[in-house]
């Protein structure tokens, strides 16, 4: 073997851990270094497309994955990835295929857009967007972009904020923020308590907590992120979500609650401090990084530790997906563009991907990404239907 096919070799295995995301700092360095002796030697693979935006797509990806491994603090993230990973023969090649499929968005490093195909659709990027239905039973509709201002009420249409201007009654009255598809907000309630509200979410609570007792909020059904203001701050009061007879104890915290009326599992993630569970009249503890499933239909609760990046980034502006199947994924993309979704294709329903998504990115981009990849023969959409073949 001569020393330009072990070279290759090298190269094809330091894709393989990127890929992976197990490749290092270092390795990353040395994979673009490679990338760029290695073109020279070899011509631009004409049905990858544009080949300058697209060798910048490919640098930009592994310079923010080194940005990233070089943050100890922060998970380190790969794109939208088939599980297993593929081979091909020609290193070169494979890299700047990668490069032209995963990329999270349709645009090269100077802002322009790049020329991938797009298949026009009427399903738009979601936004924020909620409904708040006062203690009175009247509806205000909250929009980006609008603003809203009661008595102790305001928001600029992304966030509802809960300012006490009296002290409150011995049985307050609740409000309720619905969150449709297609949609998230932000609710600061009046003890400084955040929370987060993914697509299709109903969460009830009061416009004032009781000095001394529980703080109590129920999530109807949906996905909410909460940054729980600490009991210390409120003589000892603890933090109480509800969704039907399950129940989460907290003291201060910061956690995740996932449950959708269409999933079989009520799924809850703690980032840090420490949450009790109270189930069918037993006390279970959560720990951080921890992650209590319980199953609906055998009323049955089990633990395991996870990434809880994956769990989490959607208020950030993220999918995160880590083992996931495609129809999985795309009961999550269907939330946030509001479309229902159709396989022709039952056999490729559960293939599983690793990646990241961004939220702002084009429902036709990730489609058309797919299908590249053909994960997916075609797709079309017939109003707000996506029928997946």
């Amino acid at each position: 073997m001569d020393q330009k096919e072990i070279n290759i070799k090298f190269f094809q295995k330091l894709i393989e851990r990127y890929l992976e995301g197990k490749a290092t700092s270092e390795e990353l360095k040395l994979l673009i270094n490679y990338y760029e002796s290695f073109q020279k030697e070899n011509n631009w693979v004409e049905e990858l497309g544009p080949e300058n935006s697209i060798k910048e797509k490919m640098l930009f990806n592994i310079l923010d994955t080194i940005k990233e491994q070089d943050k100890p603090t922060t998970p380190r993230v790969i794109k939208l990835v088939q599980s297993p990973i593929f081979k091909v023969a020609a290193a070169a090649s494979l890299l700047l295929f990668i490069a032209y499929i995963f990329t999270p968005n349709s645009f090269n490093t100077n802002g322009t857009e790049t020329n991938v195909p797009v298949v026009e659709s009427t399903i738009s990027t979601g936004t924020h967007k909620a409904i708040l239905t006062r203690e009175d039973g009247s509806t205000v509709t909250l929009t980006k972009g609008t603003n809203y201002k009661s008595s102790n009420i305001s928001s600029n249409g992304e966030q509802l904020v809960y300012n006490e201007s009296s002290p409150p009654k011995d049985t307050p009255g609740y409000n309720y923020l619905t969150i449709p598809r297609g949609g998230q907000f932000v609710l600061l309630l009046e003890d400084n308590t955040k929370v987060w509200l993914n697509s299709e979410t109903k969460i009830k609570y009061p416009l004032a907590f009781v000095p001394g007792e529980p703080r109590v909020i129920d999530l109807i059904y949906g996905e909410a992120y909460f940054e729980v203001s600490p009991s210390s701050d409120h003589n000892g009061a603890t933090f109480i979500v509800n969704n039907d007879n399950h129940k989460i104890e907290v003291l201060g915290t910061a956690f995740n609650v996932k449950a959708y009326p269409d999933d079989i599992n009520v799924i809850t993630t703690l980032v840090h401090g420490k949450v009790g569970i109270n189930y069918q009249n037993e006390n279970y503890l959560l720990l951080p990084n921890q992650q209590a499933v319980l199953n609906r239909s055998n009323n049955r609760i089990t633990f395991k530790e996870v990434d809880v990046f994956y769990e989490t980034s959607w208020k950030d502006g993220r999918f995160s997906f880590n083992n996931k199947s495609l129809k999985e994924i795309m009961t999550v993309l269907s939330r946030w563009y509001d479309f229902e979704v159709v396989f022709k294709n039952k056999s490729i329903e559960n293939e599983k991907f690793v990646g990241v998504l961004g939220k702002n990115e084009k429902i036709e981009s990730i489609l058309n990404n797919l299908k590249s990849l053909e994960v997916i023969n075609d797709f079309q959409f017939n109003k707000n239907k996506l029928i997946i073949e």
